[in-house]
């Protein structure tokens, strides 16, 4: 039987926007609200870049990336052609308005994916 972990009520969702969770490992899992008030889950990591796409823009049933604008669909995680790639997704759930994600898959589900590097470039040796 799923075991559940409560994460925040559905009104704490923009619709056509998105919620990060934080994990204790791994990186951040985002909860989509789009138009129609469905909810997905999905890493909050673009296959292309690595973006945040709890930052990018909600339509319909996809999410398009704030880096380089490709379009996921928020049901299967996967990039809209001609792109390739898939995000993982999470199981979701609510119950009296309450969100829920699945235990197991905040504690196991995709860790081994690394974190985008962003920001200046690190310099090895000081310039002369």
């Amino acid at each position: 039987m799923t075991e559940w972990t409560a994460i925040c009520f559905v009104h704490d969702i923009p619709a056509l926007g998105a919620r990060r969770v934080r994990r204790a490992r791994g990186l951040d899992v985002a909860i989509f609200r789009n138009g129609a008030g469905e909810l997905f889950a999905l890493l909050d990591r673009c296959p292309h870049q690595g973006g945040p796409l709890s930052q990018g823009l909600v339509f319909g049933r996809s999410v398009a990336c704030p880096l380089h604008g490709w379009t996921i669909e928020l049901a299967d995680g996967q990039a809209a052609a001609p792109d390739t790639g898939c995000t993982p997704r999470f199981a979701l759930k609510v119950d009296a308005g309450i969100v829920y994600l699945s235990t197991q898959e905040l504690a196991s589900h995709a860790l081994d994916l690394p974190a985008p590097v962003a920001g200046p470039c690190r310099r090895r040796h000081a310039l002369a």
